[in-house]
């Protein structure tokens, strides 16, 4: 699908005002390899049902290197992995085993509770390797927070794209443009991979209520302020949008959908409506019984699994405002 949105006789004066929050991620160092977290945030904690955002990288391994994320829980929400370089080895206690490349998705929804690791293969590690990417969560509805765990995985030449002279927008989640992902949403969505050349703008899709942006590559303009890679700009809804990208050309991650209705509470891997939801989860991972519990660990990689930190373990969740 193509379109020409700088043809468009209603294309927006774009308003710096219209940036409701302006997020700048928090860095860190996890041994030569740097993760950025841009939601939850002090000042914002979700965007539409998005309540999780890290941007992984780049970075580059030498001497057999890579990425180890041991198996641990989730419960009532979605994970959502996509990588711009790289490559992950998934396996979850459904016991779904999938490699994941640059351009495909990998959708996981925990519902009432799933286990899952992320390593870097094996064949991989023979070399020398890059990985970036982004790795989000997001909320299931209230209604679906205890439905059965899935899995979905699509490659690139399933995602739709949209194209016009400079611009290429993959729709990895959602609906936006006229065009709906393949991948099983709970809620309203959108979730769109952006490159532009420099100079060339992009209107943010207007038919949903929360939209956001969050720049990876070069840099964005908006009424005149540029916005250069690591920021997250949160909008008023209802405003019409348009961002322009800088001398050098932008890559961004456009997110968002409908707020959920009811308040969220996060701690450590588990998302919930209900604290003593969380509680629960919380006890029942502390227990580790595999054969009879409601967590098991996925099947080929069961050797070890994450723990909850003790220290933490004294902790209430945490309610964001």
């Amino acid at each position: 699908m193509s379109w020409n949105p700088t043809q468009n006789p209603e294309c927006p004066v774009s308003d710096t005002n219209s940036i409701e929050t302006l997020i700048i991620p928090r860095a860190r160092d996890l041994g030569g390899f740097e993760v950025r977290r841009a939601l939850p945030s002090p000042d914002r904690q979700m965007v539409g049902p998005f309540i999780f955002f890290d941007q992984m990288g780049p970075a580059e391994f030498i001497n057999e290197g890579g990425i180890d994320v041991r198996p641990h829980p989730h419960i009532g929400l979605g994970t959502v992995t996509y990588l711009y370089d790289g490559e992950f080895e998934h396996r979850d206690s459904l016991g779904t085993h999938q490699m994941i490349y640059p351009g495909e998705v990998n959708w996981m929804t925990a519902g009432r509770g799933v286990t899952h690791s992320e390593r870097t293969s094996e064949d991989t590690r023979a070399g020398r390797s890059k990985l970036f990417g982004i790795q989000t969560w997001i909320a299931l509805p209230e209604d679906r927070e205890e439905m059965e765990p899935d899995f979905e995985h699509h490659k690139e030449a399933a995602l739709p794209v949209i194209t016009d002279t400079g611009m290429t927008a993959r729709l990895i989640l959602g609906n936006a443009y006229g065009e709906t992902s393949p991948v099983t949403m709970q809620s309203e969505t959108f979730y769109l991979d952006v490159v532009l050349d420099a100079g060339k703008s992009f209107p943010l899709p207007d038919n949903h209520e929360d939209r956001g942006v969050y720049v990876t590559e070069g840099s964005i303009e908006v009424a005149g302020d540029v916005f250069e890679a690591g920021r997250m700009m949160v909008f008023r809804p209802g405003d019409k949008m348009t961002l322009k990208a800088g001398p050098q050309g932008a890559r961004l991650m456009a997110l968002g959908g409908a707020t959920l209705n009811e308040k969220r509470y996060i701690w450590w891997n588990f998302v919930s409506s209900s604290k003593d939801r969380i509680e629960q989860a919380k006890e029942d991972w502390n227990a580790a019984d595999w054969a009879n519990g409601p967590f098991k660990l996925p099947p080929g990689d069961d050797a070890e699994f994450i723990e909850i930190d003790p220290a933490m373990n004294r902790t209430k969740p945490k309610e964001w405002t």
